[in-house]
């Protein structure tokens, strides 16, 4: 087919809008794929759409082809099923009322609505199954920015399998990550199979999939001996040893009046921040809970989530007081009658905490003597700490987050009686798995790795269009015909038409970054041929129209 510039709607821009400081936010606005609606609100151009769809179609033939049935679910979903699950108080659900005051809420994955159907499964014969569609999310993103790295609206393919058991489970899953690996090949996508946390998706095990570019919304950690990889959310890294005072025979107490921070209390008692510990008190549902890290570290919502299977918010003030009887700045886990998750690096030393006094600490607090908590990896892993396969150094590379694949168990199916009978007689649970890919954060991680200082280079499995025919003044019949024996051979084509300057055709070629560009120009006229130039390499050669066909 063949797509004439002058009739479609490619407003190229010269300039990058002042707020655009990812590679692929400058390119796509500029290119004229996609503008914003609203803050994390975009729309995609003829252009953008044209890409979003032949991405569309790989993932489509990558998932048909381990058994995926193509289907849709609703974005507005009743807010019973949400609460069936307990996810209906996640933050970043958009929750809405009707005319009669019904409660919905919109989407921003399908879980329940896919579990929800899932019940028509009624025996072991039905099993496995594998269900997937590509539909609209919604979520209540307090922070959007970079364009379509962080966004309130975008289009998912979710895959959804229904098993007898964990061996099926485990097979699903092996086949998803397979299938994950050759869409991504196939778009031309750097990514890695990395650790993550499956925090309020369910489900104990997931796995990341990040693209490392210059501009992201996650971290990579990964080690410098090339052994381990991992989301910096879900990374178990262990931190360098801690600088801890002499032991004492129990706590002692210590005036810190004013102290309500960690570094503050180390520079008044003339300590390093990892002899102290770090309370946070959150509220998972209705338990009130005690997280403990290290002074010197940072809590990973992801892990704890994880650890929670649910999502948690900060304590307030008045519920911080009510269970501990002092503020923020003086809390600790010795005497208190709540639950405490205490972080590994936790579970040897002596450490200065909270007294649960204001303006008061507790020197030598030390775990299973003082307090007994549960143990957990909560912290988030930083840049320097070690490898926990080989002990060498980890370091943190900015990623976009492509893909996500998690092992959900049961975790969905119990609460909404999603069960079947089993060979053996017995009524079970499903068991079920969730995956995901962001066609508009994988089209951004295309963007941020393939791209030079004059626009997008394009792999060809995923370009808005196969080849660019530039039309020169004087050769406009040429570049007409270099167009259609492209489009004969079976090439998609952009016949820039218009009445413009060779040097802002060229631009918007380079811009828009299609794989090919022909060019028709004055010595076409003379010869015949015209300059076929490879966007990638840059790399140019001259050939007859009869040839496009064969060779370009």
């Amino acid at each position: 087919m063949i797509a004439r510039a002058s009739q479609l709607f490619l407003p190229t821009l010269r300039d990058a809008p002042a707020d655009a400081e990812a590679a692929s936010h400058q390119l796509l606005v500029r290119g004229g794929f996609i503008r914003q609606i609203g803050a994390g609100l975009w729309s995609f151009l003829p252009l953008g759409w044209r890409v979003h769809m032949r991405l569309e179609q790989i993932i489509r033939e990558e998932i048909n082809a381990i058994g995926g049935q193509e289907m849709l679910a609703p974005t507005l979903t009743p807010a019973e099923l949400w609460e069936t699950t307990g996810r209906i108080d996640v933050p970043i659900l958009f929750r809405l009322q009707d005319s009669s005051n019904r409660r919905f809420v919109l989407s921003w994955t399908h879980e329940e609505s896919m579990t929800f159907l899932a019940r028509e499964i009624h025996s072991y014969k039905q099993l496995p199954q594998v269900w997937y569609h590509f539909s609209t999310k919604d979520r209540d993103e307090p922070r959007p920015r970079g364009g379509l790295l962080r966004l309130r609206e975008f289009v998912m393919k979710d895959s959804y399998t229904f098993d007898a058991d964990e061996a099926g489970l485990d097979a699903a899953f092996a086949e998803h990550e397979k299938a994950y690996k050759r869409i991504f090949e196939r778009c031309g996508v750097e990514a890695y199979l990395v650790e993550a946390e499956s925090g309020v998706m369910g489900g104990k095990v997931s796995r990341d999939f990040l693209a490392p570019t210059g501009s992201g919304e996650n971290e990579l950690m990964r080690c410098e001996n090339g052994d381990y990889f991992a989301d910096a959310e879900a990374a178990r890294g262990t931190p360098p040893p801690p600088e801890l005072p002499p032991t004492l025979d129990g706590p002692e107490t210590v005036e810190t009046p004013g102290v309500g921070t960690i570094e503050a209390l180390a520079a008044f008692l003339g300590i390093a921040e990892s002899a102290t510990s770090k309370a946070l008190p959150v509220v998972a549902g209705d338990r009130l809970v005690l997280a403990l890290v290290r002074g010197d570290d940072k809590l990973s919502p992801g892990k704890l989530e994880t650890f929670f299977e649910a999502a948690f918010r900060p304590a307030t003030e008045e519920e911080i007081r009510a269970a501990f009887g002092a503020g923020g700045g003086s809390l600790g886990p010795v005497g208190v009658d709540v639950e405490v998750i205490a972080d590994e690096a936790l579970r040897k030393g002596q450490y200065v905490a909270g007294a649960n006094e204001d303006g008061r600490h507790l020197r030598g607090v030390q775990a299973g003597r003082d307090y007994e908590p549960t143990f957990a990896d909560i912290r988030q892993a930083r840049d320097g700490d070690a490898c926990p396969e080989c002990g060498g150094t980890l370091r943190v590379q900015t990623a976009i987050e492509v893909g996500h694949i998690f092992k959900l168990g049961t975790f969905h199916s119990e609460p909404f009686g999603a069960t079947f009978l089993a060979e053996d007689g017995r009524e079970k649970p499903l068991v079920m798995g969730s995956y995901g890919i962001g066609l508009a954060r994988t089209i951004a991680a295309i963007v941020e790795q393939s791209h030079d200082e004059n626009g997008i280079v394009w792999p060809g499995s995923v370009a808005p269009y196969d080849a660019h025919v530039v039309a020169l003044p004087g050769a406009e019949e040429i570049a007409e015909q270099a167009a259609e024996a492209l489009s004969a051979a079976g090439r998609d084509v952009l016949l820039d038409d218009r009445d413009q300057r060779a040097g802002e055709k060229f631009a918007d070629a380079d811009l828009v970054g299609c794989p090919v560009r022909v060019t028709a120009g004055r010595k076409s006229l003379e010869d015949g041929k015209v300059d076929v130039r490879d966007r990638a390499s840059g790399g140019e050669k001259r050939l007859d129209v009869a040839e496009l066909g064969k060779e370009a």
